[in-house]
């Protein structure tokens, strides 16, 4: 492939040929929990996988075999390194001896409705730099419709490569649930749409070397939308249960009870439930980028936007709630010590990105309200003006508290201890659904 003649058919055989032998060299760009998952799957099927990853403290933990990613376990990581399929650098020269190059970076926002893919570009810039004749490059990292033909394309082209002559490009969607051990990165079906039908094959080739499932598009925007549209799917209907559940309170109706009742019919339903928010990397944000695309196309998208601010007002309306629950009990919020339980933006997991928790904490904070955390996966928060350390949890340490909020569920938490040796609880997790008590206050 050093020597690649641009005779596109016989090249292209060639290649699908080497990819179905494992006979390729794959390189994972940016190594978090998109990409580390992926690039040791590839390494335990027998494929020689290079991890691209700029940051220094993260090579120092592959180098020493210590997962920093949830759903990657120790054993496995070091498997795959002693193996000698997979290792790790932060040089993109590297590349220039790379058939496949799978981009995993992070796509923020530069502020509420603003894409910010500087991530991407700056890796693809990196690689048009080293990218060797007639490889495969495949964008993960969600993003807005186009970007791949309409940002990465021109990028890989600038020094004189020609698409599907010279390379190929496509896009392939993670999909990736941090801690969901019923569908690992290999039981999740994987959607490719390349910016050619021949750039399609060879990706949707690389990927049936790990993948289960592989479900082939008609093109790179169609799955740029097919990612978002899951995305966005989720946030409106979250949305619509955080308003129905504000509803509710106002109308003195047990939101949870209602979503149950609903939930018997057996067509055309499907429960969502409320919370104190979302966070993680892809709810709160994928949508908007949409709804950016969609406004410099002349179109601007109601649900998403309603559905996007109503979940970032919900860790404000958790402390209003909490004062009303103090209120009931003759105390003021101001003169009152709050306990939030749970920080991480989902239950059993070690990941605090758009953590709802930590937004009640900041917003109890700003107006100088005595707060603290117990996380047993979290020992420390230093984030902004917020540096706490995780309490001991002992019954004459709740007791202390004049309020316990529940705003992650971990499963190896004692909520009979906690409830019973707590004042008053916010359960915005409807943990004490069963267990019925006057001092316990549901979203």
């Amino acid at each position: 492939m050093d020597n690649f003649v641009p005779s596109p058919q016989k090249a292209i055989k060639d290649f699908l040929k080497r990819i179905e032998k494992k006979k390729v060299k794959i390189a994972v760009v940016g190594l978090g929990y998109v990409g580390l998952p992926l690039a040791v799957e590839f390494a335990s099927k027998g494929l020689e996988v290079l991890g691209l990853e700029i940051d220094k403290d993260r090579l120092e933990h592959i180098k020493r075999g210590e997962s920093y990613i949830t759903d990657v376990g120790e054993d496995e990581l070091r498997a795959v390194l002693r193996s000698g399929k997979f290792n790790a650098s932060g040089d993109f020269r590297s590349l220039r001896h790379i058939d496949v190059i799978i981009i995993c970076v992070p796509t923020p926002l530069k502020r509420k409705y603003h894409p910010n893919i500087s991530y991407i570009k700056q890796a693809v810039k990196a690689i048009s730099k080293n990218l060797k004749k007639g490889s495969l490059v495949i964008l993960e990292s969600t993003t807005y419709p186009g970007t791949t033909e309409e940002v990465i394309l021109p990028l890989l082209e600038i020094k004189g490569l020609r698409h599907n002559r010279d390379f190929f490009l496509s896009f392939s969607p993670e999909r990736i649930d941090p801690g969901n051990v019923n569908y690992p990165v290999n039981k999740i079906p994987k959607i490719v749409g390349g910016i050619t039908n021949e750039a399609t094959a060879l990706s949707v080739a690389v990927y049936e070397n790990i993948i289960e499932k592989v479900v082939r598009v008609s093109s790179a925007k169609t799955a740029e939308t097919a990612k978002l549209l899951e995305n966005t799917f989720r946030l409106v209907n979250i949305g619509l249960i955080d308003e129905l559940a504000i509803m509710a309170h106002k109308m003195n109706i047990d939101i949870w009870e209602v979503i149950d009742a609903a939930s018997t019919k057996p067509f055309g339903f499907m429960p969502f439930y409320p919370g104190p928010g979302v966070g993680g990397h892809c709810i709160p944000k994928d949508p908007l980028y949409l709804y950016w695309k969609a406004k410099h196309s002349g179109f601007s998208s109601r649900f998403i936007k309603l559905a996007s601010d109503i979940i970032s007002d919900m860790p404000e309306y958790v402390v209003s709630r909490i004062e009303l629950i103090l209120k009931k009990s003759n105390k003021k919020l101001k003169d009152s010590k709050i306990l939030v339980i749970g920080v991480t933006y989902k239950k059993d997991i070690k990941d605090l990105r758009k953590s709802p928790g930590i937004d009640i904490i900041s917003s109890l904070h700003k107006r100088n309200i005595p707060v603290s955390y117990f996380d047993p996966l979290i020992p420390y928060l230093r984030l902004n003006s917020i540096n706490l350390k995780s309490i001991e949890l002992t019954k004459d340490v709740l007791g202390n508290f004049d309020c316990a909020v529940i705003a992650a569920d971990h499963s190896r938490l004692d909520y009979d201890f906690i409830l019973r040796n707590s004042k008053l609880i916010f359960d915005t997790r409807n943990v004490y659904k069963i267990k019925k008590d006057r001092k316990v206050f549901v979203l």
